[in-house]
C-alpha cells in the first residue's frame, strides 16, 4: 500500500505542495485510489460502466490503459472504501483487480515554488538549476514579447511562412491517414496505391490552403484571467505567460497582441478599471480564496460587444452580489465603463470546484441586450453567450463557401448539420437545398438557430437540441430522401463513434463534409469512416476525396481542415 498523506500534517516536508487539501475546501484528490492489472483496450467509459454496475461511483477517472492501471477520485471516505472493498480481487475479462491508495497531486504551482527555493538553496543538480537559469533568461525578453509568444506564436513569421507550415502540417495528417486506412481496410489498398503515387503519398489531393482575409484584430471572441500582472499589478485582466499546470499565474494585458480587437481591448481596460476600484479580490487557484475569475468579451463587424463577468461568490450574501450586479451596471451605462461600448452585459457565478468549461453555468442578464448580432454571407445571425461562433467572422466566409462548393447541393438535397452551433452553415446552405436539418448540444444555440433561420426568412430549415449521439440516429432515419448530405463540424475531440456507426448503417448517406479544428484528434473518426465492414460497422466504407486548409487562426499554428468524404459504391468495379 501506499501510505496515504495527512492532510493535518502542517507544511512539514510535503505538506506545502498538498495545501490544497485543506481548509475545508472539497478535493477529490484527498480520497483517490489506484485500480491496477485492469484488461487490456479497455476505454474510459468502459471502466466507468464496470464501476457504475457494481453500484461505485467516481468523481473522477484518470486512466493509463497502456499501463493497465487507473487513478479513481471519490467525494468522500465512505465512498472510496466501499470501492476499495468491492473491487480489490474482483475479476473481470480474466484479470483480478487490485486496488490500493494514492498520493494526492501536488499543486504545481506550489510544486515550482518549492523547486525555486531548491535552487536558491543550491540543493538539486545542475540540471534543475539549468533549467532556472533558462527561465530567468526568458524573463528578461520584454512583456509583450513574452505574451506574443505565448498566444500567437508565429507573430514574426512571415504569413506566407505560416501558410506553409499549417500545409504541411495537414499534408502529414492525410499521410497518416492513409496508412491507418491501409491498416483498417484492406479492400482499399489497391485504390490507396493508385493515390498515393499521385498525391504525395497522401490519399486524395490537398488542394492549396486558403488564406485568412484579415491577419490581425480577427478574433471576436476571447477569454480573459484576472490575476496578479507579471508587472507586479494586481487585479490584471488578460492573458497568462504560462499555464497554470506549468506553475506560472503572472497575467499581462492584452493591449499589445495583435489578434485582439481594439473594441475587445477597450472592454478589457474598463473592466480592469472597475475591479481595481472594487473592494473584492481576485480569485486564486492556489489558495481557491478570492472572487473575480474571468472576463470573455464577444464582438461583431457590426459594432456590437458582449461582456460576461465571471466571478466566485464565495460566501457573500445574495445582497452582495445583487449590489455588485448594480455597481457594474451603472458603471458601464453611466459610469466611466460607459467609453467600453458594451451593448450586452452578463454576469456568471462560478464556484469553488467549476472546471474550464463554463458553458452549463447559468448567466445573470446585467444591462443591455440579450445577444449581439452578426453578418456572415450576406446573412443576419444572433449570438448568445454560451453559442459557438466561428471566432474570426471573414475567414469562416471563406470555409463555409467553401463546404457550400464541395458538399455538390441542389434542390432536391437534405442537408444534415451536426454540432451546428446557431446554424451558420445550415442556414448558409438553406436556399438552394430542400431541406437543412442542424443538431446541437446547446440548448442556448438551438434557440439561437430557429430563430436566426425565421431571422433569414427561411422555412425549409429544423433544429434538434441533445448529443450529436443520442439526436443524430433519430433523425437520420427518418429522413426518406434519396439525396443527403452530413456536414459535421464538431468540437475539438471530434465526434462520438455512435454518431460514425449512425453515418455508416444509413447507405442512403452518400456524402459527407467534416470540418475539424483539429485533425490530429478527429483522426480516429476519419479511420472508422473509412475501416472495413464488421459486426461493429456496419454498412459501406467512406473514403476521403478531397482535402483542404482553411486559416482561421493567423499568427498561430492552429487551422480548420474540410475533408469530403465519399461513400464506397461497391456495385461499380471502378471503385475499389
Amino acid at each position: 500500500f501506499h501510505l496515504f498523506f495527512n492532510a493535518e500534517e502542517g507544511e512539514g516536508a510535503a505538506g506545502g505542495v498538498y495545501r490544497y487539501i485543506k481548509d475545508d475546501l472539497f478535493t477529490s484528490e484527498i480520497f483517490k485510489v489506484e485500480i491496477q492489472n485492469l484488461p487490456k483496450y479497455i476505454g474510459f467509459n468502459d471502466l466507468k460502466k464496470f464501476l457504475n454496475k457494481h453500484g461505485i461511483n467516481p468523481h473522477k477517472i484518470k486512466l493509463f490503459s497502456k499501463q493497465m492501471f487507473a487513478f479513481v477520485t471519490f467525494k468522500n471516505q465512505e465512498e472510496r472504501d466501499k470501492a476499495m472493498k468491492a473491487v480489490h480481487g474482483m475479476q473481470w475479462k480474466s484479470k483480478v483487480l487490485s486496488v490500493r491508495l494514492a498520493k494526492p497531486k501536488a499543486d504545481p504551482i506550489l510544486k515550482k515554488r518549492k523547486l525555486e527555493e531548491e535552487v536558491e538553496g543550491g540543493q538539486p543538480g545542475t540540471k534543475r538549476a539549468a533549467g532556472s537559469q533558462e527561465v530567468e533568461e526568458n524573463e528578461e525578453e520584454p512583456l509583450n514579447i513574452q505574451i506574443a509568444n505565448a498566444v500567437t506564436p508565429l507573430w514574426n513569421v512571415p504569413y506566407e511562412e505560416q501558410l506553409k507550415r499549417k500545409e504541411k502540417e495537414v499534408e502529414g495528417v492525410l499521410q497518416k491517414l492513409t496508412r491507418e486506412i491501409g491498416n483498417n481496410n484492406k479492400a482499399m489498398l489497391p485504390w490507396l496505391f493508385v493515390q498515393k503515387e499521385k498525391f504525395n503519398k497522401m490519399c486524395c489531393p490537398l488542394e492549396a490552403i486558403r488564406p485568412s482575409p484579415v491577419l490581425t484584430e480577427y478574433r471576436n471572441k476571447c477569454e480573459f484571467v484576472i490575476g496578479v500582472g507579471a508587472d507586479g499589478e494586481d487585479k490584471t485582466v488578460g492573458f497568462r505567460l504560462g499555464k497554470y499546470k506549468g506553475g506560472s499565474c503572472a497575467v499581462v494585458s492584452p493591449s499589445e497582441t495583435t489578434h485582439v480587437s481594439s473594441e475587445a481591448k477597450r472592454v478589457v481596460q474598463g473592466f480592469q478599471q472597475f475591479i481595481r476600484a472594487n473592494p473584492y479580490a481576485v480569485y486564486s487557484p492556489e489558495t481557491y480564496e478570492g472572487h473575480w475569475r474571468q472576463l470573455t468579451v464577444r464582438t461583431s463587424r457590426i459594432k456590437q460587444t458582449m461582456a460576461i463577468v465571471f466571478f466566485n461568490p464565495q460566501k457573500l450574501q445574495e445582497e452582495e452580489i445583487e449590489e455588485l450586479k448594480r455597481n457594474l451596471h451603472q458603471y458601464f451605462t453611466e459610469g466611466e465603463g460607459k467609453e467600453s461600448g458594451i451593448t450586452s452585459l452578463y454576469f456568471v457565478r462560478m464556484g469553488q470546484r467549476t472546471s474550464a468549461g463554463t458553458e452549463d453555468l447559468p448567466c445573470e442578464h446585467v444591462t443591455g441586450e440579450e445577444w449581439i448580432h452578426e453578418e456572415l454571407l450576406g446573412l443576419k445571425f444572433r449570438i448568445s453567450p454560451h453559442s459557438f461562433f466561428q471566432t474570426n467572422t471573414p475567414a469562416a466566409e471563406v470555409l463555409y463557401s467553401a463546404v457550400g462548393e464541395w458538399a455538390q447541393l441542389d434542390q432536391d438535397s437534405t442537408v444534415l448539420d451536426v454540432c451546428c452551433g446557431t446554424g451558420t452553415i445550415g442556414i448558409s446552405l438553406a436556399k438552394r437545398v430542400k431541406k437543412v436539418i442542424g443538431i446541437e448540444l446547446c440548448q442556448e444555440a438551438v434557440e439561437d438557430a430557429k430563430a436566426n433561420a425565421e431571422a433569414n426568412g427561411l422555412t425549409n430549415v429544423e433544429f434538434h437540441c441533445g448529443k450529436a449521439e443520442d439526436v443524430f440516429p433519430t433523425v437520420l432515419n427518418a429522413v426518406v430522401s434519396p439525396n443527403v448530405t452530413a456536414i459535421v463540424d464538431p468540437p475539438r475531440a471530434g465526434l462520438h463513434s455512435k454518431v460514425i456507426l449512425a453515418i455508416r448503417r444509413a447507405e442512403h448517406l452518400k456524402r459527407l463534409v467534416y470540418v475539424a479544428c483539429n485533425a490530429k484528434a478527429a483522426m480516429n473518426n476519419f479511420i472508422d469512416l473509412c475501416r472495413a465492414p464488421s459486426n461493429r460497422v456496419r454498412g459501406s466504407p467512406f473514403r476521403p476525396v478531397r482535402a483542404m486548409a482553411v486559416d482561421l487562426f493567423p499568427q498561430t499554428m492552429h487551422c480548420e481542415t474540410i475533408l469530403l468524404f465519399e461513400r464506397v459504391d461497391y456495385s461499380s468495379n471502378t471503385d475499389i
